[in-house]
């Protein structure tokens, strides 16, 4: 599959579909445990997508991991991790909390769900997708709509302080999206 035809359909084709066509043609395989975060579980990651087309390689272990909170107040914490494996040392992880509990990705992914899997919880490298959203006009909205939405969407939170990711293991790639 061409990356260009993936990213059009990224967040449509399921990620196990996705995998199958990436392996048959396997890219080059570095060191590593690359964690890509993802809304949808099982989409394919605008991270995911970029990383390949811009570096071409794929790190030996991959961790597709989804971040949810639930309408609980805590989850605990021998329940908060779920890990599906999806072959070829990919892994998708949902970690799940409830809305009073702290997010801690790191601290989660050192939990006794994530034992036996092949990382080193030192040195993960933390992919995140950053949409850079651009007024562009046309049909739809009304420009003076579209720039006050590009610009509310440059003053989103940062997801990598959030969820307590260490500074030097976060690699961001963008997308620009025209609205």
């Amino acid at each position: 599959m061409m990356i260009e035809e993936a990213r059009a359909r990224a967040g449509t084709a399921p990620l196990g579909q996705f995998l199958a066509s990436l392996f048959s043609a396997p890219p080059v395989r570095v060191k590593g445990t690359a964690v890509h975060l993802t809304i949808d579980p099982d989409g394919v990651p605008f991270s995911l997508l970029n990383n390949l087309e811009h570096n071409g390689v794929l790190h030996n272990c991959v961790l597709f991991v989804n971040v949810a909170v639930r309408d609980v107040p805590r989850v605990p914490s021998d329940q908060r991790v779920t890990v599906t494996s999806l072959e070829h040392n990919c892994w998708r992880v949902v970690v799940e909390y409830g809305f009073k509990d702290e997010i801690n990705l790191p601290q989660a992914l050192a939990s006794d769900a994530i034992k036996g899997l092949p990382i080193d919880t030192a040195k993960v490298s933390y992919f995140l997708s950053h949409a850079m959203v651009v007024a562009t006009g046309g049909k739809g909205m009304a420009m003076w709509r579209e720039r006050l939405f590009a610009a509310m969407s440059h003053n989103m939170a940062n997801v990598a302080g959030y969820m307590k990711l260490p500074a030097e293991r976060v690699v961001e790639l963008g997308t620009r999206v025209e609205i």
